[in-house]
């Protein structure tokens, strides 16, 4: 029996971040998505501004951000070869 297309693929989930006068969105990829997810949420929500230092996986290799500049996070699941 086939297996349906679907269920071949894998997928894996990028933490998309909004930054305060950014045209375009930053993907981002770790080992542990939800726990970088949770932590930049509860930045998000503190009155005084960070400093923060992430070293993705993939493309991005560093990023550095001040936590009062992210406008928006969400978690993107998405199908990779």
């Amino acid at each position: 029996m086939v297996q349906p297309f679907s269920a071949q693929q894998k997928t894996r989930t990028a933490v998309i971040m909004f930054l305060k006068g950014s045209a375009t969105p930053v993907v981002m990829y770790f080992d542990n998505p939800q726990a970088i997810y949770s932590e930049l949420k509860q930045l998000m929500k503190s009155p005084t501004p960070v400093l923060v230092e992430k070293e993705p996986i993939g493309p991005i290799k560093k990023i550095c951000f001040v936590s009062t500049q992210i406008a928006g996070l969400l978690l993107q699941e998405e199908p990779y070869a």
